[in-house]
């Protein structure tokens, strides 16, 4: 048993914290929003008032938080509850430059800092099945191992560094291929639509062959069914895109389809899809 401090409860932090409670962890939660953490009361978890009363006396610090100013700033405010030696599992979608900004935070604190961006949405958070992509050092690994057991199926060891971001930038590539994947998912079943026919047709043509997948028929089942209920939202696919493309630029690679990815989503945020699942760029493909 441990006692997890878990910051941030949105989709993928709840489903977290529900996890780590059903495998008998001890588990703080906190929100900026207070109503979305209060749900999690019922289930066992103490909900805290503020990031520094989450934090005091956990042995590891999860944060999954929407970006890396809001897990810097949360962090901040956590400050009076840190102490050194703490285990901080940074489990959001950062980026690399915002990654440095927060391991510098931890190594000015004496936090163990261990770089973990999980890879998954809704579904398999809340069914324990994320994997866990992470660096940092060898010694706190046993600690982590039970906490990363209850909201995943897997981790992923990458790195003894967890400033080095190994696990983020592997994150960012395999975020690219999911956005990259429901965009071309969505623009076919649109491009089908547009030409004047049954967009359930392109379904027929690919099912079952090379080119299907679970992740191709849940994404097509979605948009024929016209639900766009999160799993990961639009706003936050945008958010991503930019950050792929501000690693890929740094390491010289192009990264054409994750930008054009980019301007689809940005369309749907201005055509008021900013919450619904990534799948609604497929109304970036009509006029507004």
């Amino acid at each position: 048993m441990t006692d997890v401090a878990l910051l941030g409860t949105g989709i993928m932090g709840a489903a977290m914290a529900r996890n780590l409670l059903k495998d008998g962890h001890r588990v703080t939660v906190w929100n900026r929003t207070r109503s979305r953490a209060e749900p999690l009361g019922a289930d066992g978890a103490t909900v805290a008032g503020s990031p520094a009363e989450a934090v005091e006396g956990a042995g590891v610090v999860i944060t999954m938080l929407s970006d890396g100013e809001a897990v810097l700033s949360t962090m901040a405010e956590a400050a009076p509850g840190l102490r050194r030696g703490q285990i901080w599992a940074q489990a959001s979608t950062v980026g690399v430059a915002s990654l440095r900004r927060l391991s510098g935070f931890a190594a000015e604190r004496g936090l163990v800092f261990v770089d973990a961006p999980v890879q998954g949405t809704r579904q398999p958070a809340e069914q324990g099945q994320l994997v866990i992509l992470a660096a940092g050092p060898e010694d706190v690994r046993p600690a982590l191992e039970p906490v990363f057991g209850a909201v995943g199926k897997k981790t992923l060891w990458l790195d003894a560094d967890g400033a080095g971001g190994a696990a983020t930038r592997l994150k960012l590539a395999a975020v690219s291929y999911g956005i990259s994947m429901t965009t071309i998912i969505a623009e076919s079943l649109a491009l089908t639509k547009g030409l004047g026919l049954d967009p359930a047709l392109f379904g027929e043509v690919v099912t079952g062959g090379p080119m299907d997948s679970p992740y191709l028929q849940a994404k097509m089942k979605a948009i024929l069914a016209g639900d766009f209920s999160t799993s990961f939202a639009v706003r936050n696919a945008e958010k991503d895109t930019r950050l792929i493309h501000e690693a890929a630029e740094a390491g010289k690679v192009r990264v054409d389809l994750n930008d054009a990815a980019g301007d689809r989503f940005r369309r749907a945020l201005e055509q008021g899809h900013g919450d619904e699942d990534l799948a609604a760029t497929y109304h970036a493909s009509f006029p507004g």
